[in-house]
């Protein structure tokens, strides 16, 4: 008896040598602040067992046995969730499991910039090796069908800021983000615009901001290039603007605008055709969209480079000529 007595003691003892160990474990960083964060995947499908063997393989040291165990009797083995994740330094194997139950993913994020073209867009998102690329094989009417839009052509129709994404997202998740994101600072800006504005719909004033994206690098000359095209909107006066023209031009373009170019019809063309070209020209931001419905009250139908990142305006082509001698020739 007394010998069973001993054993049932050591069993005990040994339960509760084992169970502050594994407290501890549970409660302890996985790695020290000075180790880099490490970086694995949970395929879908995976229960805790087979998890603690994948995150174990990726170089994270956690015991797949005592993972399991841990996500067992904290009743969290089926609510792991399937993604790439990103392990910190001080990171315990209890944090790791409500990491994994959260579904915090490694973060990814990718700038589009104001005044891209489409192109230029598309081409960062197919470098981006954070991506799951699934448009690659689309033509630009394609993508824009695989995001749901109801829109067409795809210049103009995409937001430019910064998009966080979980790690092996698919790319068309970046595209509908940018897509919404633009639709709805679109039409916040259209819902407050002056009904007095020469435009037939949002998509004109989108049109318009894309110029506008164009024509200056100067946030607060924005309002006042606005207010000049509108004015040659309102009286049939062509917009004569060259970003409209290098656009329309494609490849065809070498960093130089002639004048043959300005004198070669294309839909883009804006001293050949009159109006708004058939597209936006670029992506605009959310400033361009701001000048463009609301643009500066003037009577100026000019503008002039003064050479120094600014521009001089004028109301007549007699002023006008006079600045562009002053400050061009």
């Amino acid at each position: 008896m007394a010998f069973i007595k001993k054993i049932i003691t050591l069993l005990l003892l040994a339960g509760l040598a084992a169970g502050g160990y594994f407290m501890y474990w549970s409660q302890h960083p996985l790695i020290s602040d000075e180790v880099e964060p490490i970086e694995f995947s949970i395929v879908p499908g995976s229960g805790a067992h087979a998890a603690g063997q994948q995150i174990a393989e990726a170089g994270v040291p956690v015991q797949p046995l005592l993972f399991n165990l841990l996500a067992r009797v904290t009743n969290k083995s089926a609510r792991l969730k399937a993604g790439t994740y990103e392990l910190k330094p001080g990171t315990t194997p209890l944090g790791l499991l409500d990491q994994l139950v959260r579904g915090e993913f490694a973060q990814e994020q990718l700038t589009i910039i104001e005044g891209w073209t489409f192109r230029q867009m598309r081409a960062a998102i197919a470098a981006h090796q954070g991506l799951k690329h699934d448009s690659v094989a689309l033509s630009d009417k394609e993508l824009m069908r695989a995001i749901g839009s109801e829109y067409v052509q795809a210049e103009g129709m995409f937001f430019p800021d910064t998009y966080l994404f979980a790690k092996g997202s698919s790319d068309l998740h970046i595209y509908r983000q940018a897509h919404a994101m633009l639709l709805t600072r679109l039409n916040d800006a259209w819902s407050k615009r002056d009904p007095a504005l020469p435009y037939k719909s949002p998509y004109e004033a989108l049109v318009m901001a894309s110029i506008v994206e164009k024509e200056t690098g100067q946030k607060s000359e924005r309002s006042m290039i606005a207010g000049v095209f509108v004015n040659r909107l309102k009286i049939g006066m062509m917009l004569q603007t060259d970003p409209t023209v290098i656009y329309g031009m494609g490849a065809k373009y070498d960093g130089k605008i002639h004048k043959s170019d300005l004198e070669t019809d294309t839909p883009y063309n804006t001293y050949t055709r009159n109006g708004l070209p058939p597209t936006p020209i670029a992506l605009p931001g959310v400033q361009s969209l701001a000048a463009a419905l609301a643009p500066a009250r003037t009577a100026a139908l000019y503008f002039v480079s003064k050479g120094n990142g600014t521009s001089q305006f004028s109301d007549n082509l007699t002023d006008h000529n006079r600045a562009v001698n002053k400050f061009q020739r």
